[in-house]
């Protein structure tokens, strides 16, 4: 059964045709939700409460993308935690030690592939590290718009309506926030891959 016809269903009070909508989103609004707040825990909060929020009104949705609609839910819900964290600032204990590295160099030898080395494992660990550091130290716009189109893959369009914002303010907000992130990555060039770092070292 398609989207279409399942959100039908749905809006209908389908509970189940409900609960294939939300399998069919769930990891990506959580993906968004992780990336953006840092914080698994507070990640799944605001999933949860984004589907809820959706079920509630369901009968409100009067088309268009669906998942334009879920991620713009999440991201919303993603500033109200980020502007609340900055009015009262903490950092929990299970927030430190995934960001010290304790918990990675805990974990045994998981290699991507059968002919990945320790040390190529090593190493995709500590870059994905230094692009989880660059990403925190984006603005909160910076991020989400770094996330809607570098890594959940939508175009600028539905970027555009995930974020309520103008097509051009999407693509200038995109540019900057991919010049902050080399910018930031070029520090920590000894972990980039060769071909990164030759780019790096020409545009500077």
């Amino acid at each position: 059964m398609d989207e279409a016809a399942l959100l039908r269903d749905a809006q209908q009070g389908d509970l189940d045709a409900f609960n294939r909508l939300v399998l069919a989103h769930q990891s990506r609004a959580y993906a968004l939700a992780s990336r953006m707040l840092d914080d698994s825990e507070a990640a799944a909060d605001v999933t949860q409460e984004t589907f809820l929020s959706l079920y509630r009104h369901l009968r409100d949705f009067r088309g268009g993308s669906l998942r334009a609609y879920i991620l713009r839910s999440v991201t919303n819900a993603c500033y109200d935690e980020l502007r609340r964290r900055k009015r009262r600032p903490s950092v929990s204990l299970d927030a430190m030690a995934s960001s010290d590295g304790e918990q990675d160099s805990g974990r045994a030898f998981e290699p991507a592939d059968p002919g990945e080395t320790p040390e190529d494992y090593l190493t995709r660990g500590e870059m994905r590290r230094a692009i989880e550091d660059c990403l925190r130290r984006l603005t909160d716009e910076q991020r989400a718009v770094v996330l809607l189109a570098d890594v959940q893959a939508m175009d600028y369009s539905e970027v555009a309506a995930v974020m309520q914002t103008a097509l051009g303010t999407v693509k200038s907000r995109l540019a900057r926030a991919r010049a902050n992130l080399r910018d930031c990555l070029a520090l920590r060039g000894e972990l980039l891959p060769e071909a990164f770092r030759l780019e790096a070292e020409a545009s500077a």
